[in-house]
């Protein structure tokens, strides 16, 4: 392992085998170190923190896993209008917020004319701004671009084709790659990631996904644990070992892309009480408080157990800020595009 831990850190690339052998690897705290060595310096000890404001839970989809799936009729719905996405949006800024991240199901009322004009209202705020809305035309995603948009999230979230399309029953997995891909040749920043713990997902394709973020290659990576949400097919699947398999997948992703921006995701920390800071701590540089009012946060309910449901927009940034300061690290003033860091070095 300490050989290929060294191989990783020198040249950031590993073969699939080489991957499955790290991610299976009993004892991985060398791994947790080096990608913490990577991440240092590679992006620093800024944290960046992003706005995350969850806009609407309606969503065409119909996906296995997914809490506000189309098929869940127990989810309550709802919508924001366009004035209280760029309200929720002046807010966070005012909490000193540098990025916004606007995030929702597929839902079709939002049409390109209503998101461009959302997206030109916050540009106007002096922020980074960051898509996480689904799958769209090449042409809906050139003119979200022209209006402003900077990033776009788009977890793949298994590179396992056969897998893809049982768990997202209706969808192509080839549409998925094309969207990645137009999104990078517009200029986006692309962000991608994957599901640990699907059911019928293997260690060897967990690693597929590693090199196929690899190859694209992506600017953010976002891994989170795989959580059976109650009102799902998937509700009686287990989520045993999940967390320590996706914090292990997010260290690999930081030796093979070192720069990029890696968040601690939500979900680990409802796995574990400290999960976050674990995985700052494990290669993570980005993490995403919810600023979506209070009232709407429990209904985007993507997976059980999600964190800091009722807690106000500025309680949530203040807690965040001791907790980064608590590991030696801190908040990055910046806007936090891949390779700031670098550059100004």
């Amino acid at each position: 392992m300490d050989i290929l831990l060294q191989q990783a850190v020198h040249t950031h690339h590993l073969s699939h085998e080489e991957i499955v052998s790290l991610l299976t690897a009993p004892a991985p705290a060398a791994l947790f170190t080096a990608a913490d060595e990577a991440r240092k310096q590679f992006v620093g000890d800024g944290v960046y923190l992003r706005a995350l404001i969850e806009f609407s839970n309606y969503c065409k989809n119909n996906c296995l896993y997914c809490g506000i799936r189309a098929g869940n009729k127990h989810a309550k719905r709802y919508r924001l209008t366009p004035d209280e996405i760029v309200q929720t949006a002046q807010k966070a800024v005012g909490y000193g917020y540098k990025t916004i991240v606007l995030q929702s199901g597929e839902d079709g009322w939002f049409d390109t004319d209503k998101m461009c004009d959302i997206i030109r209202q916050i540009k106007k705020l002096d922020v980074a701004l960051t898509l996480s809305i689904g799958e769209k035309s090449r042409e809906e995603y050139a003119a979200y671009r022209a209006a402003g948009a900077d990033r776009y999230l788009l977890r793949i979230e298994t590179t396992d084709k056969t897998l893809y399309e049982k768990l997202d029953p209706g969808m192509s997995w080839e549409n998925r790659v094309r969207c990645l891909h137009d999104l990078k040749t517009l200029g986006y920043e692309v962000g991608s990631g994957s599901l640990v713990g699907l059911p019928g997902q293997t260690v060897e394709s967990l690693a597929d996904d590693l090199l196929f973020f690899q190859k694209i290659p992506v600017d953010m990576a976002g891994i989170g644990p795989f959580i059976p949400h109650p009102q799902t097919p998937l509700a009686n699947e287990k989520s045993d070992g999940h967390f320590e398999l996706a914090l292990k997948m997010m260290a690999v992703m930081r030796l093979l892309l070192p720069d990029i921006n890696i968040p601690a995701t939500t979900a680990m920390e409802s796995l574990h009480p400290n999960g976050r800071l674990v995985a700052l701590q494990a290669g993570a540089n980005v993490v995403m408080p919810n600023v979506t009012d209070t009232q709407f946060r429990p209904l985007y309910e993507l997976y059980p157990g999600k964190i800091c449901v009722g807690d106000s927009a500025d309680k949530c940034r203040g807690c965040v800020e001791e907790k980064i300061k608590s590991i030696g690290r801190f908040v990055s003033s910046k806007k936090g595009f891949h390779g700031d860091f670098l550059a100004e070095k």
